[in-house]
């Protein structure tokens, strides 16, 4: 294993050449920042010399570096999985590829449908009345509350406390919003992680058998900035997300929404810094050959650049072309705006971790990924920045979200 140091050396000196002079000083007096607060214990218990197995590249020589070379990397723009406790991610559904590179049955029974691809879209009844229930009220006033929160980085105490508080939220949403016979169908669990801020796993059962299949709709709950000393209000990345999914997930509990498949919801922590909280699921369902038919991640939902067409961003790589192609499907069948194809890059979202692990997954982002919020990662990611934060705009991925959900899980009525 290499050490990370050199390459680090040379992406500073690589920025420093094409940095503008105020960037320089903003970096700068992070970093003067964050090593004032460490002399001070202000990161005590926070593990930043903790050494990490970090991976830049698919394919790529893996390297050890430190807690805080990690928060460096972020800052330096570089993509990165850490890998440390999950060096063997895709090992066990690797396995089961046939010589041709075809995926045996049981794989392909795994995964939900087959290779082929998805069925075209056929429950718009269903989809269109849940659609009709979702509001801009609730994400708004669940985003000013889970932005309050001076970061949810997820070593810090605050990144716990936002990740309770959003437990919390979700269990009030569902006593409120279920009708008691569905509450018996549906839980809510924390994944628990060792660093204190744990992932979010709703699950409403299906009528299939257990293990029959799992359709995910995901989002990340942490925030970054260049530094954990520095306040991250993460509205946009991936406050946006976080709530998208909830309102979309409030539509269809209180539209009594009774899945055939089982349909999931996640809220994984600490993906600013590896994909950590999604690598740790993603490995322990491929431990316990869950089925998952499809997963779709959406991280960053709420962002219309001054001139731009309102749009969603479908990636297209690193993901899977057949539940990408059904993302498409659903886009123009459901939502008011179109869709565009981009890229942004190797490990940028959670889908990148059920990737890895052999599963289908795809991504749903606010824009072309050129038109990105360029106020992520900073204290200026707020609701309040500008009108180009669009909680209409959110809404239609809510659309998306309870789409993708009724369309691969399907609905019994109840009886």
């Amino acid at each position: 294993m290499k050490s990370f140091q050199p390459l680090l050396a040379l992406v500073y000196l690589a920025a420093a050449v094409t940095a503008s002079p105020a960037s320089f000083r903003v970096e700068h007096a992070a970093e003067r920042q964050f090593q004032l607060a460490q002399s001070q214990g202000n990161f005590a218990g926070w593990g930043l010399d903790e050494m990490r197995l970090v991976q830049l590249a698919p394919g790529a020589e893996p390297v050890w570096m430190s807690e805080k070379e990690k928060i460096e990397a972020k800052a330096a723009g570089l993509k990165f999985m850490d890998i440390t406790d999950a060096m063997d991610l895709g090992a066990l559904n690797a396995m089961k590829v046939q010589p041709s590179g075809e995926l045996s049955a049981c794989v392909s029974r795994s995964i939900g449908r087959p290779r082929a691809g998805f069925p075209k879209p056929g429950a718009s009844k269903d989809v269109k009345r849940v659609i009709e229930k979702l509001s801009s009220e609730g994400p708004q006033a669940n985003l000013e509350e889970f932005t309050s929160f001076r970061t949810r980085y997820y070593r810090s105490q605050t990144g716990q406390e936002s990740q309770r508080w959003l437990t919390q939220k979700i269990l009030e949403i569902t006593k409120t919003f279920a009708p008691k016979g569905l509450r018996n169908l549906i839980s809510v669990t924390e994944f628990p992680h060792s660093w204190g801020q744990n992932s979010i796993i709703v699950r409403i059962n299906g009528s299939a058998p257990t293990n029959e299949g799992v359709v995910i709709i995901g989002a990340h709950q942490d925030s970054a900035n260049l530094s954990p000393f520095l306040p991250a209000p993460g509205a946009d990345d991936d406050g946006s997300g976080t709530v998208t999914i909830l309102e979309a997930y409030r539509a269809l509990i209180a539209s009594d929404f009774r899945p055939v498949e089982h349909v999931e919801f996640h809220w994984y922590a600490a993906e600013e810094y590896g994909l950590l909280g999604s690598q740790a699921v993603a490995k322990d369902y491929e431990a316990k050959h869950v089925n998952v038919i499809a997963m779709n991640q959406f991280d960053m939902t709420a962002w219309v650049k001054s001139g731009t067409r309102e749009e969603v961003g479908i990636m297209i790589e690193f993901v899977d072309p057949d539940v990408t192609a059904f993302n498409k499907q659903l886009i123009d069948a459901y939502l008011d705006i179109p869709y565009v194809e981009t890229t942004c890059g190797w490990a940028c979202s959670d889908h990148a971790s059920w990737n890895k692990a052999g599963y289908r997954s795809s991504f749903s982002f606010e824009s072309a990924f050129e038109n990105i919020n360029e106020n992520v990662h900073s204290i200026n990611d707020r609701i309040d920045i500008s009108p180009e934060f669009s909680f209409s705009h959110m809404l239609e991925f809510s659309k998306l979200a309870v789409a993708f959900s009724i369309e691969l899980g399907g609905w019994k009525e109840n009886e």
